[in-house]
C-alpha cells in the first residue's frame, strides 16, 4: 500500500476513534433518557462521515504544513539574529491568524447583532459591520501583542507564571470598570482566538524558537504562547467596550 494512502487510512481511524465517545454519549442520552429515535438519521450519518474525513485532512495538513513552516521560520529568524524582525514577525503572525479565525468572525457577527438589538449600537447594517470589524481587529491586535510578548519571554527567559498572574490581575481590574455589556464578549474572545488556525502556527513558533535558542528547553520554554493569546483579548476587548 502506498505510504500516503496508509497514512490517510490511519488518520481516518484515529479521527473515528476520537469522535466515538461523542457518538456514544449522544446515542445513550437519545435512546436511554429521551427514549426517542434520532431525527434525520441519514443526514446525520453523512454529516458524521464528512466530519471524520475533514478532521483527518485537517490534522494531516497541520502535520505536513503548518507545524513545519512555523518551526522552520522560527529557527530561521533566530539564526538571523535580528530581534526586531523576529518580534515584527511574531506580531504579524498573531494578528494575521486571528483575523482569519472562523470562530472569531462568527462571534463578532453575533455580538454585533445582539448589540444592535439591545440598543447599544445603531440597528443598521453599517453599524453592525463596523462594530464586528472593530471587535475582530481589536482581538487581532491583542493576540499579535500577546505573541510578541510570548516570544520576548522565550528569548529573555522570563518566568511565565509572573506574567500570567499580572495578566489576570489586569483582567479582574478591567472587569470592574468595563461596561457589563462587553464583559461576557471579552471573556469569550479569549477562547475563540485559540482555535483552528492560530494554535498550530503559534505553538510551532514557540517550539521552534525554543529549540533554536541555546539554553532554552522546547518543553518548558516552547509552550505557553497560547496562554498569552487567550488572556490579552479579554483586556483589549474590555478596553474597546469602554472606548466605544
Amino acid at each position: 500500500m502506498h505510504p500516503i494512502l496508509s497514512r490517510m487510512l490511519r488518520s481516518l481511524g484515529d479521527s473515528a476513534r476520537d469522535l466515538a465517545p461523542i457518538v456514544v454519549v449522544i446515542a445513550l442520552f437519545q435512546f436511554a433518557v429521551l427514549r426517542r429515535p434520532i431525527p434525520n438519521l441519514g443526514e446525520l450519518l453523512v454529516g458524521g462521515l464528512f466530519v471524520v474525513i475533514g478532521l483527518s485532512l485537517f490534522v494531516e495538513g497541520l502535520k505536513l504544513a503548518l507545524f513545519p513552516i512555523g518551526e522552520h521560520m522560527a529557527r530561521d529568524f533566530a539564526a538571523k539574529g535580528s530581534l526586531f524582525w523576529l518580534l515584527i514577525f511574531a506580531f504579524a503572525l498573531g494578528f494575521g491568524t486571528t483575523v482569519a479565525e472562523p470562530a472569531l468572525i462568527a462571534v463578532a457577527d453575533e455580538a454585533a447583532e445582539v448589540a444592535a438589538h439591545g440598543g447599544w449600537i445603531t440597528d443598521s447594517p453599517a453599524a453592525r459591520e463596523a462594530y464586528a470589524e472593530g471587535l475582530r481587529y481589536t482581538v487581532a491586535v491583542s493576540v499579535g501583542f500577546a505573541i510578541l510578548l510570548g516570544v520576548l519571554r522565550i528569548i529573555r527567559g522570563w518566568p511565565i507564571q509572573y506574567l500570567i498572574i499580572a495578566g489576570y490581575a489586569g483582567v479582574v481590574a478591567m472587569t470592574l470598570f468595563a461596561p457589563p455589556e462587553i464583559v461576557g464578549i471579552a471573556y469569550d474572545s479569549g477562547g475563540v482566538t485559540t482555535s483552528t488556525i492560530t494554535v498550530p502556527l503559534v505553538t510551532a513558533l514557540g517550539v521552534g524558537l525554543a529549540s533554536a535558542i541555546k539554553g532554552r528547553n522546547p518543553l518548558t520554554d516552547g509552550f505557553g504562547l497560547i496562554a498569552f493569546a487567550s488572556l490579552t483579548p479579554m483586556i483589549f476587548v474590555m478596553g474597546y467596550g469602554m472606548w466605544i
